[in-house]
């Protein structure tokens, strides 16, 4: 061994530097779990298989008080899923729309996707939330004058409820041959592309891939009895049943979390664009196509290298952010983790189980945008 080589050198002082990280977190470990010990504090993940003893507002999947904790951490978990996934997806929408307003040629409509950029970038969202709770709460009439929309959907302060499907399993299969119907129109696509790259030419895709997605799931029901009876919001004692509710907390939290990031991707995606040089929008232009044209097949293409890596920072920011739904009440995984906290005493597995579900998340995040990146990235000749 060449101990003057500079690449001996270098491995030598990252496996001293290894072993010290290593030496201080095992210090770390036992020096706490010594002064735990001393104070008659338990260790461990037992407390997961007792009884959590509280109930939880909304609840994706069943759960009762008799349940353990493990499956209430579970019930929080699927909370924070459900309101992140529909924060991803509004606040996309929304900030797309909101950047390419910013650059139009209406003042008008400029300027008001620049006040409204400002405007929410500039108030934290811990007091925008409690501005959408307050008007949901505060605003909406009580339950006996709630406001009906074509009995489709009631709003009162105890939420929104929406007109549903009853149970059937038509519409489950119809959901499995939607899933299926997806899964085929990649693979077409992809297959569409390999033609097309062979051989110059490719078969159509856009309309393979409407009617899968069409034709599909529209089989399935009809062909698994064709249920069409829905179930709408009737008031029953104090409240209303029957339909699909949204509670004040999710609908503040799902609002207010859509809105502020939407700030932030209009920002991004207005970058995105100036990014694109100016002669590809002048040539174009010169081949006559429509505006939206222009920003679908030629602007955008290029832009989304330059909008992915940002956009990826703010899902994770967003996902993260669903945290603070514990100050209004909705019982995402924090407020759950909270609770089980202060009813065991197990502070640390409960943090450390959070922390363990919010890495997890946000590396999945981070990988699938990154599979994203990588399928879109133009390929440079």
């Amino acid at each position: 061994m060449n101990l003057r080589s500079e690449r001996v050198r270098g491995w030598i002082w990252q496996v001293a530097l290894l072993a010290a990280v290593a030496g201080l977190l095992a210090w770390l470990v036992g020096n706490t779990l010594e002064n735990l010990a001393a104070r008659g504090i338990q260790v461990g993940f037992g407390f997961l298989d007792q009884e959590a003893g509280f109930a939880i507002s909304q609840t994706p999947v069943p759960y009762a008080p008799g349940d353990s904790y493990a499956r209430a951490l579970v019930i929080g978990l699927a909370n924070t899923l459900i309101v992140s996934a529909i924060g991803i997806v509004a606040a996309t929408l929304l900030g797309v729309v909101v950047g390419v307003a910013r650059l139009a040629g209406n003042r008008l409509l400029a300027g008001l996707a620049t006040a409204y950029v400002e405007a929410v970038r500039n108030v934290p969202l811990l007091l925008q939330l409690f501005v959408w709770y307050g008007i949901l709460t505060e605003w909406l009439p009580p339950v006996r004058q709630a406001i009906s929309l074509g009995g489709v959907v009631v709003m009162s302060q105890r939420g929104l409820r929406f007109a549903w499907p009853q149970a059937h399993a038509g519409w489950a299969v119809a959901g499995i041959a939607l899933l299926v119907a997806i899964v085929l129109a990649f693979a077409w696509r992809y297959r569409a592309e390999r033609r097309r790259d062979a051989t110059g030419s490719a078969p159509p895709v856009l309309p393979v891939i409407a009617a899968l997605l069409v034709a599909l799931p529209l089989a399935a029901w009809w062909l698994a009895g064709a249920p069409m009876a829905i179930e709408y919001p009737v008031l029953r004692g104090f409240d209303h049943r029957g339909g699909i509710a949204m509670s004040p907390e999710f609908a503040a939290l799902a609002i207010g979390l859509s809105t502020y990031t939407a700030g932030f991707i209009a920002e991004v995606v207005r970058a995105g664009l100036l990014s694109v040089d100016r002669g590809q929008v002048d040539a174009a232009k010169a081949l006559g196509l429509s505006p939206g044209q222009r920003l679908r097949l030629v602007v955008m293409p290029q832009a989304l290298r330059v909008i992915v890596p940002p956009l990826t920072n703010q899902y994770l920011n967003l996902t993260k952010n669903s945290s603070l739904a514990v100050a209004i009440g909705y019982p995402d995984l924090v407020s759950v983790a909270n609770t089980t906290m202060n009813q065991t005493g197990q502070a640390i597995e409960a943090m450390a189980i959070v922390m363990a579900v919010y890495l997890t998340i946000s590396l999945a995040i981070a990988a699938a945008m990154n599979l994203f990146e990588a399928r879109t990235r133009l390929v440079e000749r």
